[in-house]
């Protein structure tokens, strides 16, 4: 193991300016959770995304499983989700007592195929079951086939609940992620684009929803003098604190997207040229915050799998992981119904089989990239000596 300083996949990159909100909250002793912060943050996240309002949660899942419970989904029911994600965009799914049924990823975006929809959907409808919502995934990033989903959505009638967790600040055709569906839901775990330690929110042009989403997030607690319940709540709020961390970093959240679209630039065009390496696709139209630089070795152009590489950078301090392994093949959701892109390949499989995640925080120096960078290219050469 190297003695070097260790470089992180994606850490934590604060501005300066977050003592500031987090000062404030103190001085004023708005410590709960809630306050101006939450209000200002909310306000000021709904103002970026372009989305009538905003509800900041503890959590991207805890947006995503009042979502579903926003749009009705309980025992019984289904729900189409992407496949090819972290396990946090269908975990709700199942605290509702619903059944998740898995889509598989494209080629061109890595994620939901409206092929595969598109089967998924017309099977339902033969059963005479559709789905009460759908969950898209905006990987690494990169938007979904946004137009093609919607258009399949609004002729089944079926809303979309749009997982933008690792998309904030991206665009597709100029509108930002996450306002596509009928909710999204933005992420600011430590390891995002923009953090707030751990914290996440609920956009949507539904304010009237967005307000039953609060109600739900603080307990459900009804309006009377003493504590009253009618119907099952959550402990959901962001901290007045953390939102204050949230506020300083969505100030320079356009300065992250830009230091994270030249750290991917950085890696293409100094392993781009490598035979069998390929990196994660743009789709034409949008602009993706390469929150994670991804790329893929192709077995049959050179004898590597990722696993390899990645030990390779781990012998020198330097961490990368494997693309995400998909839902449907997980332990937890054995048995799940699940669609695929073509009959022949199961796309989101071989994306896992061939993928890896690179160093890519925005506060990367140039020096720790070209560390990342010349180890992968002296285990590519050990290749080429070799064979």
């Amino acid at each position: 193991m190297s003695n070097q300083l260790k470089i992180l996949l994606s850490p934590p990159h604060m501005s300066g300016n977050e003592q500031k909100y987090i000062n404030q909250a103190f001085e004023t002793n708005w410590i709960a959770p809630l306050g101006p912060n939450v209000d200002a943050f909310e306000h000021e996240l709904a103002h970026y995304v372009g989305s009538k309002g905003a509800a900041a949660v503890s959590s991207g899942t805890a947006a995503i499983h009042l979502a579903l419970e926003l749009l009705g989904v309980g025992k019984g029911d289904k729900v189409f989700c992407s496949t090819f994600t972290f396990i946090a965009s269908a975990n709700p799914i199942l605290y509702q007592g619903a059944e998740p049924v898995f889509i598989d990823s494209e080629p061109e975006t890595w994620n939901m195929s409206p092929v595969a929809l598109q089967k998924a959907f017309s099977d339902a409808k033969k059963e005479g079951k559709l789905p009460k919502a759908v969950i898209v995934v905006n990987l690494y990033g990169q938007s979904a086939k946004m137009d093609d989903i919607v258009s399949l959505c609004e002729s089944y009638n079926v809303p979309i609940i749009e997982d933008a967790a690792e998309s904030l600040g991206s665009l597709y055709n100029g509108k930002k992620s996450g306002t596509f569906g009928k909710f999204g839901i933005y992420s600011f775990n430590g390891n995002k684009i923009i953090t707030t330690s751990g914290g996440g929110m609920l956009v949507s042009n539904d304010e009237e929803a967005l307000q039953k989403a609060r109600f739900l997030a603080t307990q459900s607690r009804d309006p009377a003098p003493h504590y009253q319940h009618s119907q099952i709540g959550y402990n959901y709020r962001l901290s007045n604190i953390l939102a204050g961390v949230g506020r300083a970093q969505l100030e320079v959240l356009d300065d992250r997207v830009s230091a994270r679209r030249k750290i991917f630039e950085t890696y293409v065009s100094n392993l781009g040229s490598i035979e069998g390496v390929e990196f994660m696709p743009e789709l034409e139209g949008t602009f993706s915050n390469r929150w994670l630089s991804t790329l893929l070795v192709d077995p049959k152009a050179i004898p590597i799998t990722p696993y390899e590489i990645i030990n390779a950078l781990g012998e020198e301090n330097i961490e990368a992981r494997p693309l995400w392994k998909p839902l449907h093949l997980q332990p937890l959701f054995k048995g799940t119904d699940f669609y695929s892109h073509n009959d022949n390949i199961v796309i989101s499989e071989v994306l896992f089989a061939r993928g890896l995640c690179l160093p890519s925080g925005s506060n990367m120096k140039k020096e720790e990239q070209d560390r990342v960078i010349n180890v992968i290219k002296q285990k590519f050469n050990e290749l080429t000596i070799t064979s």
